[in-house]
């Protein structure tokens, strides 16, 4: 199974997991173009080559309105979203996490992704209101900061969903120490927020006195990691750097060990449940909305149910991460008042991606692999929009694709 590991001994902020998760894939600069693409308002993504103590590595750095958070010129203000001590950028201008739905739902990326931008940053609105005692709707963000954070996040979400690890496991996560100032006087590190999302999550401090565990780095920890502890064996492939903005005595990075090990089967929940009483436009509902939700397999079978009523078995394939998740949605969406789960092995085939080069645009190429076996296979969306902007079928298109394919 492809497998990540993260290593935060030097703690996590989201600008450092992207560098380091940049490292991994086949053409970083392609894919900060692609990141530049998203639409992200007044956002620009620059690749930037970083030393530290002799270790050399990638720095994903974001503007915002052409300057980096700090270069802004604001303080650090603890009841909205914050980067500290690896250098990031605050303004007093606010957003709602109602207006960070909104920019996020304008993105050009796909449902999918959206959603899990807008899962991990409900983790730390949901963390900045516990620790307030205010409802989510009254939390609001620096507008830089926010757009920081929303840049960070997504290029995460976009590279993880590019690498495709079968599990992602990170290290206990090394917090710092010390104390950082912010609106409402002098916190500890780490701040309130930051401790409450890394409730559950192995971490310490090293005794260096700064912040070195965001509240962004500790949410996409906590929404993409299936496990935590030591590394795990595998054979590493890939080694990415993603280096932090300040200097330490100990090199200020997050290592990204990307490989192969030799269990193939990944834990996966099943959830099931009948119903006799849902249209098929609901049902069709339900299963777009899981779809989005980041399920990765939803079907659907007749069935007889109680007093002998034609009905429908509807099973969701999810990880376990995302159980309570999916539930939520079942029962939103659905009228179930029961659902039964299945804990289960799940063997998958490696999966990379390649991008071909043609006169109609760039195609990618899914290719999976494992097991004895390989095969490829063009994506479809590229394909339909091939096929409807030159007014060919889809086979045309297929056809078309594959004449430019391995060619440079």
């Amino acid at each position: 199974m492809k497998t990540l590991y993260l290593e935060c001994s030097m703690g996590a902020a989201g600008d450092m997991l992207a560098s380091a998760l940049l490292e991994l894939v086949d053409d970083g600069e392609e894919f900060v173009k692609r990141l530049n693409e998203t639409g992200i308002p007044n956002v620009k993504f620059i690749k930037e080559t970083s030393e530290k103590c002799a270790v050399t590595g990638t720095h994903l750095k974001v503007l915002v309105n052409g300057k980096t958070e700090h270069e802004h010129g604001h303080g650090h203000e603890h009841e909205h979203e914050h980067e500290h001590e690896h250098g990031h950028r605050e303004s007093h201008s606010h957003s709602s996490m109602s207006s960070i739905e909104k920019t996020v739902s304008a993105l050009k990326v796909s449902e999918k992704i959206k959603n899990e931008i807008i899962g991990v940053y409900k983790i730390i609105a949901e963390a900045e209101s516990t620790v307030h005692a205010r409802p989510v709707a009254e939390i609001h963000f620096h507008e830089v900061g926010a757009l920081d954070a929303i840049a960070d996040i997504t290029a995460v979400c976009m590279l993880m969903e590019e690498i495709g690890a079968g599990q992602i496991i990170s290290s206990a996560v090394n917090t710092g120490s010390g104390t950082v100032n912010c609106a409402h006087g002098i916190l500890p590190v780490p701040a309130p927020a930051t401790a409450l999302i890394l409730k559950g999550i192995p971490s310490y401090s090293s005794g260096i006195g700064s912040e070195l565990c965001t509240p962004t780095g500790a949410a996409l920890l906590k929404y993409f990691c299936t496990d935590y502890g030591d590394r795990p064996q595998f054979a590493v492939e890939k080694i990415g750097y993603g280096m932090g903005s300040k200097d330490f005595e100990t090199a200020n990075c997050l290592r990204a060990f990307l490989g192969k090990s030799r269990d193939m089967a990944a834990r996966i929940t099943e959830l099931s449940f009948n119903v006799d009483d849902m249209t098929g436009e609901e049902i069709g509902f339900l299963t777009e909305a899981l779809f989005n939700g980041g399920a990765k397999e939803v079907f659907t079978m007749a069935a007889g149910t109680k007093k002998s009523r034609p009905g429908t078995l509807i099973c969701v394939i999810c990880d376990e991460r995302d159980r309570d998740k999916m539930l939520s949605i079942i029962f939103k969406n659905s009228t179930t008042i029961g659902v039964r789960e299945s804990i289960k092995n799940r063997y998958t085939l490696e999966r990379t991606t390649k991008t071909v080069s043609t006169p109609y645009g760039e195609v990618r190429k899914k290719i999976s692999s494992g097991f004895g076996v390989e095969r490829e296979k063009y994506e479809y969306e590229d394909l339909k929009r091939i096929a409807n902007e030159n007014s060919f079928s889809l086979q045309t298109a297929r056809e078309k694709v594959k004449q430019y394919d391995g060619q440079k």
